[in-house]
């Protein structure tokens, strides 16, 4: 196999990459507060000492260099729910892991758990402020409600609010699946700063008509390459032939 072979499998490897993370955002389409992925490619660029002409002595092959999620906001989804909320701005809501850990998410939707504690529909503990989760007395579960600060209203009073959690770098954020993200770093926001917005959820950014026409051009991109290839191929072939009459 040859030096131009080896760039076109390497281009063939990437379109099937970016068909992954294509398939994977229509996947999600439904999914609350789904960030539409989009995968990273950089180029690598190799140098002979030789070669029969001067250009051809550096050649650029395509590498994934991994992916990032699109932070745009989804559209309001309402549910009827009152305790399901929607971030209105940047940031994550923080759960508790099974291990114990924290992860973070976009999809807000709540309930009480029978121990009383606010969970997300995963059954992870919602985090408040400082980490701590919201507990709420058998005596406060009726008539529950959200207000803007993320201040979580029992018939008594407030009984926690609801954590934002902001990142710097969003690059750092990794979605670890089910709707979670694993992120390091954050700060939470105050009551001034937090925009919630509740009876609804946060509903998947992904768009599908842009997905669809990116991977009809992945498609297309696909055959160009097999093509290219294919006319290599028979190149060779007739240079072999035509050598072989000499001999």
């Amino acid at each position: 196999m040859d030096i131009s072979s080896y760039v076109l499998l390497s281009h063939e490897q990437a379109l099937r990459r970016k068909l992954d993370v294509a398939a994977n955002n229509m996947a999600n389409m439904s999914t609350a507060g789904f960030k539409r992925e989009q995968p990273v490619f950089r180029e690598f660029v190799e140098r002979a000492d030789k070669a029969m002409v001067p250009d051809a002595k550096q050649t650029s092959f395509v590498l994934d260099f991994g992916q990032i999620h699109d932070t745009a906001a989804g559209s309001f989804e309402a549910t009827g729910n009152p305790l399901d909320v929607m971030i209105d701005g940047p940031g994550y809501l923080a759960v508790e892991t099974p291990e114990g850990g924290t992860a973070y998410t976009r999809a807000g939707y709540m309930k009480v758990s029978d121990s009383g504690d606010l969970i997300t529909a995963g059954g992870q503990r919602l985090l408040g402020e400082g980490g701590k989760p919201i507990n709420v007395p058998p005596e406060e579960q009726a008539g529950l409600t959200v207000i803007a600060d993320g201040t979580v209203m029992g018939r008594s009073g407030p009984l926690g609010r609801i954590a934002v959690t902001v990142f710097d770098d969003e690059r750092g954020v990794d979605p670890r699946g089910d709707g979670l993200f694993d992120a390091q770093n954050g700060r939470e926001l105050a009551s001034s700063e937090t925009k919630l917005r509740s009876g609804g959820i946060e509903s998947s950014n992904v768009q599908p008509i842009v997905e669809t026409t990116s991977m009809v051009e992945i498609l297309r991109a696909y055959q160009t390459s097999v093509q290219m290839n294919q006319s290599l191929s028979d190149m060779r072939k007739n240079a072999i032939d035509r050598l072989g009459r000499f001999t």
